[in-house]
């Protein structure tokens, strides 16, 4: 896996040089990595979403191709930014459904239990992200990993390069966070 991670980098340092003939070779060796994201991702929306995994990971691919030319710190920073795309772009993609469809009364109750309720929270969190992203850059990543993509806490330290202690005290700080930042003037969250 060191190997592997170290290969990545070096190939993510090339073709941000602009030397395109790594770039399938790259892409070879994070492809699955990247289709376990997407997986992950999409496996904490609903049943019927319109989204696929697969469609989630062309969508970010192209978005990570368009950002070649970025400054890759190394497989780890790589992969955060593949999962900020994947979270964008889920956001982006709720925000593009149809509103205000007409619904009978008698189906109010169960529309507002059912996914679609978790929209707004889901935008307020996309935009609390961003402050957090501008405040306390090195929590971002772990919340996406552990939030969106659903990564245990072994998984998500590996991928930071963190001890697991490590990684679990700054998930800790900020939730703290995060609750504090979602919490409405009533104290409650959303």
């Amino acid at each position: 896996m060191e190997e592997q991670s170290g290969e990545v980098t070096q190939l993510l340092h090339a073709w941000s040089e602009g030397n395109r003939g790594v770039e399938e070779r790259l892409f070879a060796l994070v492809l699955p990595d990247l289709h376990r994201l997407a997986r992950r991702m999409m496996s904490n929306e609903r049943q019927d979403h319109s989204l696929q995994a697969t469609a989630l990971l062309n969508e970010a691919y192209f978005k990570l191709v368009s950002a070649r030319e970025r400054d890759w710190e190394n497989r780890k920073h790589f992969f955060a930014v593949a999962a900020r795309a994947m979270r964008h772009l889920l956001i982006d993609h709720a925000r593009s459904r149809p509103k205000g469809a007409k619904v009978a009364f008698d189906d109010l109750e169960a529309l507002l239990r059912g996914p679609d309720a978790q929209l707004e929270l889901g935008v307020a969190i996309d935009a609390v992200l961003d402050e957090m992203e501008k405040k306390h850059p090195d929590w971002v990543s772990i919340v996406e990993m552990k939030f969106f993509a659903g990564f245990t806490d072994d998984e998500a330290a590996e991928a930071l390069g963190l001890p697991v202690r490590s990684m679990q005290r700054r998930f800790g700080e900020a939730r703290r966070w995060l609750f504090t930042k979602l919490q409405g003037p009533d104290g409650k969250v959303g």
